[in-house]
């Protein structure tokens, strides 16, 4: 084989590689059983992104609903309903098993307060 085409077949391996690590950081269509459930007290909440809305813990942690703006929901309501409580969030993992700060459901004792799963 030329060194030529050799260079490019270890450029294309490289680029199928990078594109499939970059897809497997996708969340899409999360299942309970696929998250890790973290309990939280909710210390302030902010917009942040492309209308994501951010929730801060009472340490140096923050998770988000991406783009949950766009989905109907609404920064002053939830501040009144989750603000300096605890509350049950199912985080996606992405990338092996890393947990991301990505909220696929937000409860608040029984109540869902944000779900992306599927009934």
């Amino acid at each position: 084989m030329k060194k030529s085409a050799f260079y490019i077949l270890i450029g294309l391996s490289l680029i199928i590689g990078c594109v499939l690590m970059l897809k497997s950081c996708i969340i899409q269509n999360p299942k309970p059983e696929e998250c890790i459930v973290v309990k939280v007290k909710v210390t302030r909440i902010t917009e942040g992104g492309v209308k994501d809305i951010v929730f801060y813990d009472d340490g140096t942690e923050f998770y988000y609903i991406n783009r949950g703006l766009e989905q109907g929901l609404n920064l002053d309501s939830l501040k009144t309903k989750v603000l300096n409580k605890t509350v049950t969030l199912h985080l996606a993992k992405v990338l092996g098993g890393i947990t991301s700060e990505h909220i696929s459901q937000m409860t608040l004792g029984d109540e869902i307060i944000y779900t992306e799963f599927s009934e």
